[in-house]
């Protein structure tokens, strides 16, 4: 009847037509401008065809449709705004007619139905759903909201608030959820699903099903509670602070649920196109891109890396187990080797807990959780190391020590094993002096704590061989890490940008400001947590120790000038959460979670490294003294070639630091606030530190009007 690049439209019998998303040359389907073409024209054929009696709407992929073409909607996002209300508009148009064909239309989902795949979906009269498959609404993760009808038809289907609940998170949904929810009508195993659909299909074109009833209740109003809209806000609170697009479509949701479906979805384009003119969608859109970039990136290191099939860790610990555990549970045979007992149980311990949520939480199963367990071989020597195709070093962090134990390491294993260093700050280059076969060795930084931390810095020394490089990096890959590739230098990429903030921090306080609201300020700004509790989570010994190495070799640029309010803390026993006090007091809850208290003694005791008393200082100010030191550190970074573009220093900070992802990084930020308005800025501030004093290359690019980001 239809064929095209993106869908086909085929008869199957007694009146009953397939319509099957099958995107010619690709391995899954997307709602571009072509598909939807595609889809408008299937729709006018079917609409003008007086035999068609019901329609199944399939997909040959192994997923039903992921949703839009994001690389398409970044340039709809630079058209004026009226222009792209007009085209969604248009394009809605195409999803409404598929609603209200007159006969009826079931869906059959599998795999993944997100974004307008499940508006397509929630189009038909009926879901049925394959075990296993999710559906879900993520536009709000890029600061946008369902433009294609699904602001409209979900709360009509499932109520206000799995809506609310589901468009402001973003989060995919499982079947078993979706099912409960309403927003699915049935749930079955893959090998059911078309059968089942068809089933229902033939009963409703036969009149035993009244399709006609089911529609009429989605194209009326539907009841919005003060008090479910409240509870949305109040459960969103986070969301909505940072992303307009969730508190837009709570707006939009409040103004359109008293009206008809057809009024209701006049209004979705207005809104959708004001979002997409926010700074917010700008930068996750960027945000989008820049993670293909460097999955891209990633699967070019994973070509020309060497096979690793057994690793081994020196150092357990949360840390050396947090590795183990994360390897292992990848499917590598992981060696932990320590010199203390203690030390190995504490990382058998970790590696427990990290199973036990994994199986609290239903994502693992026994049998599987031992397997991994068993995969994790722990020992006081050095018995299989001749084995190991990569070898990580995950020990205290002093020199020496590292030197020592690298060299002892390398005469054990093969020649062709790769040695790396999980350290956060030392010199790999340094390092690598103890070494015989300097070219097999890397830096390998993981973040704490490692399961959750997607970043891992891979760090060339000046010797490293480019195979090593690229084996290390498809190893994080493996491991389901996002690996950065870095040179040496102190404090590699991540660390290095994060000094400056801290000693920003410091001299605030120094200043006289209070650490509270310098916190407050912050997180507002959208930090998960502000400067004084993240040096408590970090530890102020491990924060103080990293700030001296790194500063050291940056000179007066980072050398601080004045007492620090860390160190006074290091030296009244005050080392944050794993003391129970640093700036502020920690306890536990009766769940056992941290709780983070004022402790009142703290203003005290800063206050002696307050040569000037207390001052006030504004938002504006605290975020500019925050920030510029960051910007004008990652500057540098990318013009010494620290990391090779301006998408590496963003997304490290984001995926290695928690920067805030609504702003698209710290270079996008910059960007977008202008370079010359940096300058002027960091004018103020030139006589509080050199920190405050940008690269001549970064007064360059202000004067020639340029950008980080093309």
């Amino acid at each position: 009847m239809f064929e095209s690049k993106t869908l086909r439209l085929a008869p199957l019998h007694g009146g009953l037509f397939e319509l099957c998303f099958d995107r010619t040359g690709e391995s899954i389907n997307k709602f571009d401008r072509r598909a939807i073409e595609d889809l408008q024209q299937a729709v006018d054929r079917l609409r003008t065809d007086p035999a068609v009696r019901g329609l199944l709407v399939t997909s040959a992929k192994d997923s039903f449709s992921v949703g839009a073409d994001i690389f398409e909607l970044r340039n709809m996002f630079e058209r004026p705004e009226a222009e792209i209300r007009a085209l969604v508009r248009e394009q809605s148009v195409i999803f409404t007619a598929l609603s209200q064909l007159p006969f009826p239309s079931v869906a059959a989902i599998n795999g993944m139905a997100l974004g307008g795949g499940f508006e397509a979906a929630l189009a038909c009269d009926r879901r049925v759903m394959a075990d296993g498959a999710v559906v879900g609404l993520p536009e709000v993760t890029l600061g946008i909201m369902p433009g294609y009808g699904g602001s409209v038809r979900l709360p009509r289907i499932a109520g206000c608030a799995t809506a609310l609940e589901w468009v402001t998170s973003g989060a995919p949904q499982q079947a078993a959820a979706a099912l409960h929810a309403g927003a699915v009508d049935d749930v079955v195993a893959p090998e059911a699903l078309r059968a089942t659909a068809l089933a229902w299909l033939g009963e409703a074109a036969g009149g035993q099903q009244d399709w006609q009833a089911r529609r009429a209740r989605v194209a009326g109003p539907v009841e919005l509670t003060p008090t479910v809209l409240e509870q949305a806000r109040a459960a969103a609170t986070k969301a909505i602070r940072h992303y307009s697009a969730a508190a837009a479509f709570m707006q939009f949701l409040a103004d359109t649920a008293g009206l008809e479906a057809q009024a209701a979805l006049q209004e979705e384009p207005r809104v959708f196109a004001w979002l997409c003119k926010t700074e917010t969608a700008a930068s996750l859109v960027r945000l989008f891109v820049n993670e293909q970039f460097l999955k891209k990136k990633a699967k070019g290191y994973a070509k020309l890396a060497r096979p690793v099939q057994q690793a081994a860790v020196v150092g357990a610990g949360i840390m050396g187990g947090g590795i183990a555990y994360t390897s292992a549970v990848r499917g590598t045979i992981v060696l932990m080797k320590d010199i203390a007992q203690p030390a190995l149980d504490l990382g058998l311990a970790e590696a427990d807990k990290l199973l036990a949520k994994q199986m609290e939480a239903g994502r693992m199963k026994a049998e599987k959780a031992k397997q991994v367990r068993a995969s994790i071989r722990a020992q006081l020597n050095f018995a299989g190391f001749d084995e190991a195709d990569l070898v990580v070093e995950a020990i205290v962090e002093n020199l020496a020590i590292k030197k020592k134990v690298l060299a002892e390491v390398e005469t054990l294993v093969k020649p062709e094993a790769i040695i790396a260093s999980n350290t956060s700050s030392l010199s790999i280059a340094e390092m690598a002096t103890a070494l015989q076969r300097p070219q097999n060795f890397v830096g390998m930084h993981f973040f704490n704590p490692v399961p959750q931390m997607p970043l891992v810095e891979v760090i060339r020394g000046p010797a490293t061989d480019p195979v090593a490089a690229a084996t290390t990096a498809g190893h994080a890959l493996a491991m389901g890490k996002t690996p950065i590739l870095v040179q040496d230098c102190p404090g590699f990429l991540v660390n290095r940008i994060f000094i400056p903030y801290c000693l920003a921090f410091l001299r605030l306080v120094h200043d006289g400001a209070d650490y509270q609201h310098v916190d407050r300020v912050m997180e507002a700004f959208g930090w998960p947590m502000g400067p004084a509790y993240l040096a408590d989570v970090v530890g102020m010994d491990t924060l103080v120790h990293v700030l001296h190495v790194i500063a050291a070799g940056y000179g007066a640029r980072m050398r601080p000038s004045f007492p620090l309010a860390v160190e006074l803390l290091v030296d009244h026993k005050r080392l944050g959460q794993k003391s129970g006090a640093g700036f502020y007091r920690h306890e536990s809850d009766a769940n056992g979670k941290p709780r983070k208290l004022v402790d009142e003694s703290t203003a005290t005791l800063i206050s002696t490294v307050q040569p000037n008393g207390p001052c006030s200082f504004s938002d504006q100010e605290i975020v500019d003294r925050m920030m510029l030191p960051m910007v004008l550190e990652a500057a540098r970074c990318l013009d010494e070639g620290v990391a090779e573009s301006a998408i590496e220093v963003d997304m490290g900070l984001i995926l290695g630091l928690g920067f805030p992802r609504h702003l698209g990084g710290v270079l996008h930020w910059a960007d977008r606030t202008g370079l010359p308005e940096i300058v002027r800025r960091c004018e103020r501030y030139k006589a509080v530190s050199p920190l405050y004093a940008p690269a001549q290359t970064f007064l360059r690019r202000a004067a020639a009007g340029t950008r980080f980001h093309d």
